[in-house]
């Protein structure tokens, strides 16, 4: 049989990651294809939408003031012709604003969807050619006038009318062109048959100014185009991140929940896991003393103890379980008194004094005297103490040394510190024997057996009573575990109920 390779156990495990980002990279590269295939402009239909939507609102800021510009350029052209025949002209540029406003605020009304890209952009087009051709009426007005500055005037009247017309329909190219074109062929026109030097002069300055605000409508309308591009792809990563957020989120929730009901369910199966062990314990404890007792089932005798010890291993171990499951569902209740923490420490040395001594190791103690009694459960307490001397013995060679110290801490409250000459857990592998069911190399290498859930408990039993628990360890240097009780459970430091009052008769 072949051997499976890594992305074959990837690919069973779900969909590689990879190959879903290209997928979707494809699927959206096709899209802009096809939009831009279907697009007049070469652009996708949401870029098509926001140029037309830019025009529109640059178009209805610009309003008031291009009628202000109108209303001034009107007063002034007063002083070379009769206001008879201003009125007209500056009306006709006044109804034209007008128009274009009313179809971009037309524009701006209408749904996204409904919105037909082909057909408003003629409209802005023509209504844009209408806007020129009414500013360009103004060199009627001084066809026949002789009079000293009125070609200087109407020329750069008609040039800033150009400049205007650039910056507020630049997202619109052909708008452009088309407000541009009634002004250019109406200069041209005006300075036709003029032979002098300053008609001819002024007639080079407005070509090459036009010419300029071709190339600047071109460049503005490129930027707008590129400001879109990083706009769409900001909002899009944006909303790639949102969904991988919710995703990680609703996963995150997902596994929270799943954790929380292991944990209710093996916390409530106290009662159910217990009771078929304890009698196969009690089965093989009666084989073994009673039934294989004599000689002659010896062999008998061994297995009926290899079953007891084997039933042994897996009570402890569904204990422990049992344990760690009550606390991360939150149903572990302290069960709070007074006790001494050295009594305690004192008490687990004498009781895993004899496992140490069968190897030969030595358990020294340094308790500070006169500690005052802690608040905190005795059992949880007791538990944690045993566990870790316990994981000491058992992690330290024949010949070593473990020592017990309990006292106070810097901030006022009790600690209990073990250390060992064990060999140590590297830094990297810390981590690792922290965690539910974690063990390091150390503990794989050793016949002794473990679950990996030992700190974990420990660790959890402290947090419930709102204490510290700190491992230091090097390969070669031994381990020392710390916990702590905050100085709020030392019982000296707690504060003195009130005594009740009594009213005087």
């Amino acid at each position: 049989m072949a051997e499976v390779t890594a992305e074959q156990v990837q690919r069973g495990r779900g969909p590689d990651p990879t190959a879903l980002a290209r997928r979707k990279l494809v699927t959206r590269e096709v899209k802009s294809v096809r939009e831009r295939l279907t697009s007049s402009t070469g652009l996708v239909r949401a870029f098509d939408y926001e140029l037309l939507r830019l025009f529109a609102q640059y178009r209805m800021n610009g309003t008031a003031g291009t009628l202000v510009l109108a209303l001034c350029i009107a007063a002034a052209a007063c002083l070379w012709t009769p206001i008879s025949r201003v009125a007209p002209w500056v009306g006709a540029v006044i109804l034209s604003s007008l128009v274009i406003v009313i179809l971009c605020r037309r524009f701006l009304q209408q749904e996204t969807g409904d919105v037909r890209i082909g057909l408003w952009r003629r409209l802005f087009a023509l209504a844009e050619g209408v806007h020129g051709f009414t500013w360009s009426l103004i060199l009627l007005l001084f066809a026949q006038s002789g009079a000293p500055g009125a070609k200087v005037f109407v020329t750069t009247t008609l040039l800033i009318v150009s400049a205007l017309t650039v910056m507020l329909s630049a997202s619109i190219p052909i708008a452009v062109y088309a407000g541009l074109l009634p002004i250019t062929v109406g200069i041209g026109l005006f300075f036709w048959g003029r032979n002098d030097i300053d008609s001819v002069t002024m007639a080079l300055m407005a070509a090459s100014a036009q010419f300029f605000f071709i190339f600047l409508a071109n460049r503005l309308y490129a930027s707008s185009v590129s400001t879109i591009e990083f706009r769409a792809e900001k909002d899009a990563l944006i909303a790639e991140l949102e969904t991988a957020t919710a995703n990680s989120d609703e996963a995150r929730r997902k596994a929270e929940e799943a954790n929380l009901a292991k944990s209710r369910f093996l916390a409530t199966m106290s009662h159910e896991l217990r009771t078929p062990l304890n009698a196969i314990l009690g089965f093989s404890e009666v084989m073994k003393n009673e039934v294989f007792g004599g000689h002659a089932n010896a062999a008998y005798k061994e297995y009926s103890a290899d079953i007891h010890g084997s039933g042994q291993h897996l009570l402890e171990l569904i204990n422990e379980i049992l344990d760690l499951s009550r606390i991360e569902a939150g149903k572990y209740e302290l069960n709070e008194e007074a006790l001494s923490l050295a009594a305690i420490a004192d008490d687990c040395r004498h009781m895993l004094n004899l496992r140490a001594k069968a190897k030969g190791q030595t358990i020294r103690e340094a308790i500070e005297p006169h500690l005052p009694k802690v608040w905190a459960d005795e059992r949880a307490i007791r538990q944690v103490v045993l566990n870790i001397l316990s994981n000491a013995i058992k992690f330290t060679p024949q010949g070593g040394e473990i020592s017990i110290k309990v006292g106070w801490t810097a901030n006022g409250g009790q600690y209990v510190s073990i250390t060992d000459t064990g060999p140590g857990i590297p830094e990297d592998e810390i981590p690792i024997v922290l965690q539910t069911f974690g063990r390091g190399s150390l503990a794989i290498k050793t016949a002794e057996q473990g679950s990996g859930l030992g700190l974990p408990i420990v660790k959890g039993l402290i947090d419930l009573h709102g204490g510290g628990f700190h491992l230091k360890s090097k390969p070669r240097a031994g381990t020392e575990v710390t916990i702590t009780l905050p100085a709020e459970r030392v019982m000296d430091t707690l504060a003195a109920l009130p005594e009740p009052t009594t009213r005087a008769a």
